[in-house]
Formats: structure tokens, C-alpha cells, sequence
């Protein structure tokens, strides 16, 4: 049986994870999705800030469609020099 190992960067920034790795449903569980990918605290609640699960329904797993959107583009270039456990209000 081979071990899978963590992951070892976050799905949306593409910054290292830190201690606290929350997990994601591209798709939401409320729409029937049951993939999860790997995220920083802040950058999932930066996902949920700024679309409804009915928009993440229709985008899926499609990272670059996210990032088309203003302001959680501006967000990642925001918080790409953080340390892994930086955390903030997200709004």
C-alpha cells in the first residue's frame, strides 16, 4: 500500500501550505461535488467572499475562470509574499 503524501501547496495561490490546510469542493457538496483540492484558511474564505456555490457550480475545477474574476485576482497578488499562515479578515 503506498502512502499519498500531503499536499504541499495551496490550489488557489500556489503558496506553500502552512499548519491549517482546509479543503475545498470546487463544486460544492450542496451541488453534488466531491472533489476537494487543498487551500490556505484565508484563500478559501477569499473563494467563498466572492462567489455564490451557484457560480462555483457552473465554474467546477477550473482555477483560471476564478482568477478571471477582479478582485480574487487582486487578492492572490495580495497575499503571494504572505507566509504560509498569514491570516486576515477577508471580506
Amino acid at each position: 500500500m503506498t502512502e499519498v503524501p500531503p499536499p504541499s501547496e495551496c490550489w488557489l495561490c500556489g503558496r506553500p501550505l502552512g499548519t491549517h490546510t482546509e479543503w475545498h469542493h470546487p463544486v460544492p457538496k450542496a451541488k453534488k461535488g466531491r472533489v476537494t483540492v487543498p487551500l490556505h484558511p484565508i484563500c478559501h474564505q477569499a473563494i467563498h467572499a466572492n462567489f455564490t456555490n451557484a457560480q462555483l457550480a457552473r465554474i467546477g475545477d477550473d482555477r483560471a475562470s476564478l482568477l478571471d474574476n477582479p478582485a480574487l485576482m487582486k487578492f492572490v497578488h495580495w497575499v503571494a509574499n504572505k507566509p504560509p499562515d498569514f491570516h486576515a479578515p477577508t471580506y
